[in-house]
């Protein structure tokens, strides 16, 4: 009985305290209240997050994603050998809760389409969040600390300049692609470092829904019962597949995005990760210099158009360059290049296809021309221009050498076998396991010899092999080289030279770090303009080569 009593006493405190605090509020209103803004110091402010673990983990890795307001922890289980990737982010308590979905509404319309807010400028749009946060919190005759005012504007902007409940993971440059199966589901990222993890991010039903509009409409695109799948372009470069309700994703509404890296990779990255070796790259960059058709093939994720965009970085820096997608992936330093992406609207007759733009693209009389994926009608037009002395790299989803040359001349590509052959280089990736950890290889690099003139079928050989068991590659026949051989007018000898200059050059830019797109790019420039020059200052140990084409990339 005394147990009831002293129940039913605690019920009433509750209640009476939480009477008190509203009343409190209330009184605040009707006064009034002043705001000064600071700007957010740790030190005399405190933390915003706080976080003390998840029981049954070890926390084993720590790192801000968005300071001072969110961090990623990573946690591992070790009885069921997993990961978890927690977001850390402010508590609101149940009134700031409240007073944020008033805000919402209060805020929206300045933030969004006031005179003073500049989409590009995020400096402008967080001065003129703040300070309208202020006046409505005044307005309100709310009084807050610093901590409080913070932790609202970070879920306002959050919501409105940022990628709502994702934000975080958004912010994460490690994590490559952000994927969401569905109602009540947890998502799931793929980390540099430790793969496929569960995070502690998910949506419920209402909530997704309204999500996956929301980033349609955001990117120009329309997404509906009646149309519930959707690929896309987010506002920061990023590829979305999209669908919505239950009709065709039956867990309900799904997106998958692959990030978009504002410092594309060069090919030191790829010698770094180990997809290519020195051989390879310098082979490439002479394939690229001497106009030779190239096509990336492999399956999702394999690496196919981090590595086209990486190698267009060897192109030589006057040749006119046209490059063509569906989704804009592919980052340049190279001041001729046009660059050009699909267009679909719900009026048909309004779209302009990869068709269309290849098709247009010739009247510029581009010397090189980068398709980001063929997969239908536009592979002939592709292949007529190699025939007709544009160099063209593409990518295409294919498992193995055979595979491609299958898919180009099936359904729905259908390139004729004799023109096929005006491909000179195709290079397999591969996503696969190695010590434990995936990693991204060039399985193939093969060339195209023509139509054997018995079997009527395209042959083509082997120029480079990944070895799966000590990850290592192998070299073949390498025919190409010698066409270049003959087309320079060099001994064999001169080959073998310029091959080794060109692994030399790799190899400093590779122990210099100069990864940086922008300064790697000049370096390969200046090395078109004078090699000898470039190597010369490459071999005198005083000159600081990296920085130095860093500082111009800058200037």
């Amino acid at each position: 009985m005394s147990d009831t009593n002293d129940t039913q006493q605690g019920q009433r405190k509750g209640a009476l305290e939480n009477a008190m605090e509203q009343l409190s509020r209330t009184v605040e209103m009707f006064r009034g209240s002043r705001i000064d803004i600071e700007h957010w110091s740790p030190t005399e402010h405190g933390q915003l997050v706080n976080f003390g673990g998840r029981e049954g983990y070890e926390e084993v890795d720590r790192y801000w994603l968005n300071a001072p307001f969110s961090y990623a922890s990573i946690n591992y289980d070790a009885e069921e050998n997993q990961y978890l990737y927690h977001v850390v982010e402010p508590t609101l308590d149940s009134f700031e809760a409240e007073l944020l979905d008033a805000l919402y509404q209060d805020v929206r319309n300045p933030l969004l389409y006031g005179p003073e807010t500049d989409a590009d400028d995020e400096e402008g749009a967080e001065r003129v969040l703040m300070e309208e946060l202020r006046d409505r919190l005044e307005e309100y005759g709310v009084d807050v600390d610093m901590a409080g005012f913070y932790r609202l504007f970070y879920y306002l902007w959050r919501r409105f300049r940022g990628y709502g409940k994702i934000d975080p993971l958004m912010h994460d440059p490690n994590i490559e692609d952000i994927s969401c199966d569905g109602y009540g589901l947890p998502l799931y990222a793929y980390h540099e470092d430790y793969q496929d993890v569960e995070t502690n991010v998910s949506f419920g039903e209402e909530e997704l829904d309204s999500f996956v509009i929301q980033l349609a409409q955001q990117s120009g695109r329309h997404i509906s019962v009646g149309n519930p799948v959707v690929e896309t372009t987010l506002e920061d470069g990023s590829r979305a597949e999209l669908a919505l309700g239950q009709e065709v994703t039956p867990r309900g509404s799904a997106f998958t995005i692959r990030k978009y890296s504002e410092e594309p990779f060069t090919p030191i990255d790829l010698l770094r990760f180990g997809t290519y070796n020195l051989d390879q790259m310098a082979y490439l960059w002479m394939a690229i210099e001497h106009n030779k058709n190239i096509i990336f093939a492999g399956g999702t994720a394999a690496g196919k158009t981090t590595s086209l965009n990486a190698i267009s970085m060897f192109i030589p820096p006057r040749s006119k360059l046209i490059t063509i997608e569906d989704t804009r992936e592919l980052a340049l330093y190279h001041d001729n290049w046009l660059s050009s992406v699909t267009r679909e609207r719900l009026d048909e007759a309004a779209n302009i296809t990869m068709y269309d733009l290849l098709r247009s693209s010739l009247r510029h009389r581009p010397e090189y021309i980068i398709v980001g994926e063929v997969r239908g009608e536009e592979a002939i037009t592709l292949f007529q221009a190699m025939n007709t002395g544009h160099t063209t790299l593409s990518t295409m989803h294919a498992d193995s050498v055979q595979t491609a040359i299958n898919r180009l001349e099936n359904e729905p590509i259908n390139v004729p076998r004799p023109m096929v052959q005006s491909l000179d280089v195709l290079v397999v990736q591969t996503l696969a396991r190695f010590g434990g950890e995936r990693v991204r290889r060039a399985s193939s690099v093969a060339e195209i010899e023509g139509i054997d003139q018995r079997t009527g079928e395209l042959d083509y050989a082997g120029a480079y092999d990944w070895n799966a068991t000590d990850d290592t590659f192998s070299e073949g026949n390498r025919n190409l080289m010698d066409e270049i051989r003959e087309e320079r007018g060099w001994s064999q000898r001169d080959l073998l030279s310029e091959l080794r200059r060109r692994r030399r050059f790799l190899k400093y830019l590779w122990d210099e770090e100069v990864t940086q797109y922008q300064a790697f790019t000049t370096m390969v420039n200046r090395y078109y303009a004078n090699p000898d020059r470039v190597m010369d200052r490459i071999d005198a140990p005083e000159i600081d080569t990296g920085a130095e084409a860093e500082a111009s990339a800058d200037d």
